[in-house]
């Protein structure tokens, strides 16, 4: 066995012991790119060894997407199959648990009418609506992991070869996600208590606001009474630990969506539906975006905030220290899994309801009450850097410095 195939089988025991954790009986989805059958065949094998009673993979191909995208009437673009969505969330309501493997082409779509990949995107969220909320509430297990398909390898690392493209973006995955250690999954479990020990900090002091000051940014984020920080490793309802993304570096929280007052600049591109979204700047009112700009995809965060209201408020906020892995690489990834794990990010629209107390009982009427915002979009975008204070406003009107320069003001130990 070549010692790439070893770390493949590394990377699929982390994925479905650290990752989804999957039990058991359990059932599991695996939403793939073709590109990535190697690894997909992997983990299903490992996932029979395991006791899963079904493996069920959906499998994407990028050049029938582009060309859907591309020549599909807008009616058909504007649907969504019924039957998939209800299969899918007939699995996940059986307790199936939902593995993803992820790398998109940051290009895919660069040359296809943003308002087609907009519609198409809305009616893909719409129909999953239910699907979604099964994964947002954690009432089963999921995970996301990357798989470096050649397109993102050579977007990554556009000066080598193809085939240095996809081995040098391997070798920055396996490093990333500890794969290259000796034992990854107590690596991953000294990673959770680091991440532990943050978020339970940030528990305790229930700041009011956080205020960020960064060139481009100056901006005031209200948190919802009683929010909860989650980070690393998280439960299932049904009380299964499991990691939602790996890599992860994160520890995040809910802010109040009529809270949010400033201008936020981004830091990294942001990949929405095949288009990349960069440089820009957006700014709050009473928890809206009122005005936004871009230096290039402007279009496409025009429509991204035209999804419906909350699409245009704040749904999540997550602290990341510039001392991450993934910044530290010194690569611009083009991937939100793992560029919003390299710095600090906000994410427009959905708040997860797990991150404000007794969230997942909530009525629409509560949520609007609680100040958690509801959306069919959720868009991570970064907005952390090197240059980055924030300051925590407690209950009182003090200020305490949480980061300094992009990096923890806080001694947790």
């Amino acid at each position: 066995m070549t010692t790439h195939q070893k770390q493949l089988e590394k990377y699929a025991d982390l994925a479905l012991q650290k990752g989804v954790n999957l039990q058991r009986g359990q059932g599991l989805i695996i939403n793939a790119p073709i590109e990535a059958a190697d690894l997909v065949r992997i983990i299903s094998a490992k996932a029979y060894g395991k006791g899963a009673k079904n493996v069920h993979v959906e499998w994407g191909d990028e050049v029938l997407t582009y060309l859907k995208m591309k020549n599909a009437p807008m009616k058909v673009l504007e649907s969504f199959p019924k039957w998939k969505a209800e299969g899918l969330e007939e699995m996940v309501a059986d307790g199936y648990g939902l593995l993803s493997v992820y790398g998109p082409n940051p290009d895919l779509l660069k040359d296809v009418d943003s308002e087609r990949v907009a519609k198409a995107n809305k009616a893909s969220a719409e129909a999953l609506t239910n699907y979604r909320d099964y994964i947002m509430n954690d009432k089963t297990t999921w995970s996301i992991i990357a798989y470096p398909q050649q397109a993102w390898a050579e977007k990554v690392f556009p000066e080598a070869s193809s085939e240095q493209a996809k081995n040098e973006l391997w070798k920055q995955i396996f490093h990333i996600t500890r794969i290259e250690q000796e034992d990854p999954i107590k690596a991953w479990e000294e990673h959770n208590e680091k991440l532990r020990q943050a978020r339970e900090y940030l528990n305790e002091k229930q700041y009011k606001k956080l205020h960020y000051k960064a060139p481009g940014t100056e901006l005031s984020i209200e948190l919802v009474d009683d929010h909860i920080w989650h980070g690393g490793s998280t439960e299932s309802v049904d009380g299964v630990e499991f990691n939602p993304n790996m890599p992860t570096e994160e520890v995040f929280t809910m802010p109040h969506k009529y809270g949010i007052q400033g201008k936020v600049s981004s830091t990294k591109p942001l990949n929405y539906g095949g288009n990349l979204i960069e440089n820009f700047t957006l700014t709050f009112e009473d928890g809206k975006v009122v005005d936004y700009s871009a230096e290039a995809g402007e279009d496409t965060l025009k429509h991204l905030l035209e999804t419906d209201e909350g699409a245009k408020r704040l749904g999540e906020v997550a602290l990341v220290p510039n001392e991450s892995p993934i910044s530290q690489s010194g690569h611009i990834f083009f991937n939100t899994l793992y560029d919003e794990n390299a710095s600090c990010h906000l994410a427009l629209g959905k708040a997860y309801p797990t991150n404000i107390k007794d969230g997942s009982s909530f009525s629409k009427e509560q949520m609007d009450e609680h100040g958690v915002n509801d959306s069919l979009i959720h868009e991570d975008f970064m907005m952390g850097s090197a240059e980055l204070d924030i300051d925590g406003e407690t209950k009182d009107g003090e200020f305490e410095p949480i980061f300094r320069k992009g990096s923890w003001a806080i001694d947790f130990e």
